[in-house]
């Protein structure tokens, strides 16, 4: 796949006044007024041959506006092929690519659609329509494509805020992790990468300075603090060259675990031992 090598005449000549064509990796890229964007099209397929749509997207150009592309296809017999008659592989296809691009403003980011020229583009202008805010008079069905009809906001602009927790409250009652008793909420930390929303994004300067928290206060220093009833000191960790002490092997006087053996109990009637061991 490759591009034009060349165009059969000057770019205005075939493309109209204030046609430009320049190249770049191997892809000729054809830039043309906003009032000629149909007829550029137009010319595209049906005098260069370019009749299969690949594409059509925007890229936002701080200062300058939107540059609405087109990439389309040229696909026509290559002359070196051999035909299928006589032994070879058949009809070569020779694949040339072109990109068609005009530039509308940001105050009137508006073009006519080209579905009448390419019936694929409907989609793409639907895309574009949503993520940059190009809108394509004549369009059959303007809709959303891929966002919700909720949303508000073009996300490809570069001038559109991606955090949306700093462009936009929380739409519930309670903020992530507010009790709804009224109770004491944590505190409000501000993910990576979001800026603060009072000096960047939409709301920038509108809003009152973030409340400082209060410095903790610290302990003088030998002083130590009474331990609540019913709380157990802190271990005091042994010295690390200290041997293991040996825990007792036999059970404490009084236990009563099932590893101790219970006091005989006499039974009632016997007398005291003889001496000597026998039985009186």
């Amino acid at each position: 796949m490759s591009g034009f090598d060349r165009l059969p005449a000057g770019a205005a000549e075939v493309f109209g006044a204030g046609a430009t064509a320049a190249e770049a990796y191997g892809l000729l890229t054809v830039d043309v007024p906003p009032d000629t964007w149909i007829a550029a099209l137009t010319t595209a397929r049906d005098e260069l041959g370019c009749t299969f749509f690949d594409w059509l997207s925007a890229v936002d150009e701080p200062g300058t506006g939107f540059l609405v592309c087109a990439h389309v296809v040229s696909l026509s017999p290559a002359a070196s092929a051999a035909p299928a008659s006589v032994g070879g592989p058949g009809p070569a296809t020779a694949v040339r690519r072109l990109l068609v691009r005009t530039t509308v403003p940001y105050g009137a980011a508006e073009l006519p659609t080209a579905t009448g020229v390419y019936a694929g583009a409907g989609w793409h202008e639907r895309e574009t329509y949503e993520m940059f805010g190009v809108a394509f008079a004549g369009h059959p069905h303007l809709a959303p494509l891929l966002l919700p009809e909720e949303f508000e906001g073009h996300p490809l602009r570069k001038d559109f805020v991606l955090a949306a927790r700093v462009a936009k409250a929380w739409p519930g009652a309670k903020e992530p992790g507010e009790s709804h008793e009224g109770g004491p909420k944590r505190r409000q930390m501000q993910p990576p990468g979001v800026p603060d929303p009072n000096d960047w994004g939409p709301l920038k300067g509108q809003l009152p300075p973030a409340p400082a928290r209060a410095p903790r206060a610290g302990r003088p220093a030998g002083t130590a603090t009474a331990r609540p009833a019913g709380e157990r000191p802190a271990r005091r960790p042994s010295a690390p060259d200290a041997p293991w002490e040996q825990r007792p092997t036999e059970p404490p006087a009084g236990h009563s675990g099932p590893s101790a053996e219970p006091p005989a109990t006499p039974a009632a009637g016997d007398g005291p031992p003889a001496e000597g061991g026998g039985t009186p």
